[in-house]
This record gives structure tokens, C-alpha cells and sequence, in this order.
């Protein structure tokens, strides 16, 4: 592990500092950045705080309870709009993760869809011709779960609907949970499936509850999940601490990318003071030996979760335009090119992340909007998803 001069950096504003953050495997960097001493050694003292839903988290960052969070990448963008709620301007100069979501419906309707030619574990469009098949069948109705109206999970599911021409507006129900909500209310029927990220995916296929359709991962590989929110005005006043906080995160993320610590993460996210859940259910997505259903086989799964590689950090401008085009198609909201660019430019902050970067002796890009060739081979949604010219993540 990297150790930092903190002599070299500008002293700390505030070093008591409260994060955010939600019950999910991916809030991984927060607590191994506390656990492995990197907030201490950059000479914070942070407490961290499990909230139950995005919504809760977001309105403790925009009134100040919360100098810090875990946050869904669109948030910021959506909270800046004052869209779903609270308004503030955020600030974002740090991605914490890329991937980690998955689809999953109830044991009963999986099995409907195999019958029908679902085989997700090999192609996560049969999974979504196979649904639609189902719901032509006696118009059947369908209620399926995202933890945030703006979100990656939200985005994502709808893709994989709209790939098999299912209308997501039209054809079936959309509404939002907590992420650890999910497995309860689709045992229960509340429920037909949902989109979340992980444990929740892995706990409803170990209990028999559900079975995975989709993952993240072959929806969109590599799309961005998390980023390190603040707000614009905690920033102005906390340059440095805020600087701080995303250096260690970044050694962090850093640490996490070594596979052989992702087994070591996985004890410590299972602590009850953090997600307090049995090791077993967390293991799945970070180890990569991800299991779509009780009875399947394991799939390996490497990139299930991303922290510290492929330039995951880096606060892609062409990714927040992306993001934000797809909120405002969700609300049938126009924007200007110059309205997208300027809110895009004022929330994901890459000066932040190269200025971070340059004390840890980083590589980083040097430009702010990820080239269209970057990805050499194409994503198994992008046929159906029909994203305009400048909506590429």
C-alpha cells in the first residue's frame, strides 16, 4: 500500500468528517479506505453511516448532515436539477465503481422464460425476447423494482427491455425500492424482479428466491456505477480535505483491483457495523465466480465489479452527458447541447481526479470525453438500446 507525505498536501479544513453510504458490496472502497488505516494516514477521522435508501442519502449530502457519500453516478447530476426531490449543486471527482448490477426475476418466472428460450448465462437478450414472449401471452402484467428512478440500475433495465422491444412506459411497471427491499418483496410477490446491485442479486439466487437474467456486466461493460459525491458548496469551503478523501479512496480502489484482496474485502464488508450480512452472500460478485441461479453452475465473472482498473475513477465527461440524456428521456425533458455541457462541466469534475492523481504519481487521461473507439468489441445491448451519436457511455 502507497504511503502518502501528508506534508506535502495543503492542510485539511476539517478532518471530522461523516460518509454515506448504502448497503451494497460496492460501498467497498469507503470501508476499506477506513479499515486499512488510508483515512488515517491522510489524517481524517471518518465516521461512515449506512443509509436505507438513495433518496435519504441524498437529501443528508444536500443539507449538510453528510459531508460526503456513495452515490449513484446520475445523482449528482439529477440532484443539480433539483429532479426526484431535493436541490443542490454537486460535485463529483472521483468514480468509485464500474459494473456491479444485475436482473434478476422470481424462481417461478425464470423458469417460465427458460422454457421460452431464455439462456442469460450465454446471452442476456434471449432473457428479454423470452420476457417479452411471456408478456404477450394473455397481456400478462409485470411490476419490476429499481433503487432509484435515476439511476444505473434504472437505465440499465430499461436498455435490456427496450433491446427485445419492450416498452418500459408501456408494457409493465417500473417503481422503486430500497436496494435491501428487493429480495423481501419479490419473495413476497410484491414484486416480479427487479435491478440492483450486489448482494442483493446473489442472496435471492442462494435462498431460491430468484435467478439473475441479466448482469451489469452484459448489459453495458464497464458502465460506470458510483462516483464520490459532495456538494459544490462543501467543496468551495473543504478544497483540501476534499482532495484528501479522494486520495485515499483512490489507494482504495487501487487496493481492491488485486484480486487476491477482494476475498479479504469481503470479510470486512460482512462486519455487522457495515453491510452485516454472511460472508457467502458477498463473496459471489467480487471474487468473480458469479452464480446466476441456485442450481447453475458458476460463471466466471472477473469484472463483476471494477474499482481501480481501466481507468475507473476517472469522472468521464461523455459518460455524464450520456447519463444525463438518459434522465431526460426518462422525463421527456429537452436540453441543449450547452445546457448538457455546462451542467456536465460544473458536476464531473476531472480537474479534481488529476489533481488527486498527480499526488499519487498516476497515469490519467488527458482529455475529459472518452473516444468512440475506445471499445473493441461491442457492448450485447447496443443493437437495441438506439443511443443517439453523443449518448455512448
Amino acid at each position: 500500500m502507497q504511503i502518502i507525505n501528508r506534508s506535502k498536501l495543503p492542510p485539511a479544513e476539517k478532518s471530522e468528517l461523516q460518509l454515506g453510504y448504502i448497503r451494497l458490496t460496492d460501498a467497498a472502497p469507503l470501508i476499506v479506505a477506513k479499515e486499512q488505516g488510508l483515512f488515517a494516514q491522510l489524517g481524517l477521522d471518518v465516521t461512515l453511516r449506512r443509509e436505507v435508501s438513495w433518496a435519504n442519502l441524498r437529501d443528508k449530502i444536500a443539507v449538510g448532515t453528510l459531508d460526503a457519500a456513495q452515490m449513484l453516478a446520475p445523482l449528482p447530476l439529477a440532484t443539480a436539477l433539483g429532479i426526484g426531490g431535493m436541490r443542490a449543486d454537486m460535485v463529483t471527482g472521483l468514480a468509485l465503481s464500474l459494473n456491479g448490477n444485475a436482473i434478476t426475476v422470481s424462481a417461478a418466472l425464470a423458469e417460465c422464460l427458460q422454457l421460452l428460450g431464455a439462456a442469460p448465462e450465454k446471452s442476456a437478450a434471449s432473457s428479454a425476447h423470452a420476457l417479452r414472449k411471456w408478456l404477450q401471452e394473455d397481456s400478462r402484467s409485470l411490476t419490476l423494482a429499481s433503487s432509484h428512478s435515476f439511476s444505473c440500475h434504472t437505465i440499465q433495465l430499461r436498455w435490456w427491455l427496450r433491446s427485445a422491444g419492450i416498452d418500459p412506459d408501456r408494457d409493465l411497471k417500473i417503481i422503486v425500492l430500497p436496494p435491501e427491499q428487493m429480495v423481501d418483496s419479490l419473495a413476497r410477490g410484491v414484486i416480479d424482479g427487479f435491478c440492483v446491485g450486489e448482494p442483493w442479486n446473489s442472496i435471492a439466487v442462494q435462498h431460491g428466491i430468484g435467478a439473475v437474467q441479466a448482469s451489469g456486466y452484459q448489459v453495458c461493460n464497464n458502465m460506470i456505477e458510483k462516483v464520490l459525491g459532495v456538494t459544490q458548496h462543501w467543496h468551495n469551503h473543504h478544497p483540501a480535505t476534499h482532495l484528501r478523501l479522494r486520495i485515499a479512496l483512490m489507494l482504495a480502489c487501487q487496493w481492491l483491483a488485486e484480486e487476491d484482496n477482494r476475498l479479504l474485502a469481503a470479510d470486512l464488508l460482512a462486519r455487522p457495523e457495515y453491510l452485516d450480512l454472511p460472508v457467502h452472500q458477498l463473496r459471489p460478485s467480487l471474487s468473480g465466480d458469479f452464480q446466476y441461479s441456485k442450481h447453475s453452475g458458476l460463471i466466471k465473472l472477473p469484472h463483476f465489479h471494477v474499482f481501480g482498473r481501466f481507468q475507473a475513477g476517472f469522472p468521464w465527461r461523455s459518460t455524464a452527458e450520456s447519463l444525463l440524456a438518459e434522465c431526460n428521456k426518462m422525463l421527456g425533458r429537452r436540453a441543449t447541447i450547452e445546457e448538457t455541457r455546462a451542467l456536465v462541466q460544473q458536476t464531473y469534475r476531472t480537474d479534481l481526479y488529476r489533481e488527486a492523481a498527480r499526488y499519487l504519481g498516476m497515469a490519467y487521461p488527458e482529455h475529459d470525453y472518452l473516444p468512440d473507439s475506445a471499445h473493441s468489441t461491442a457492448w450485447e445491448m447496443a443493437p437495441g438500446v438506439e443511443l443517439g451519436p453523443n449518448e455512448r457511455l
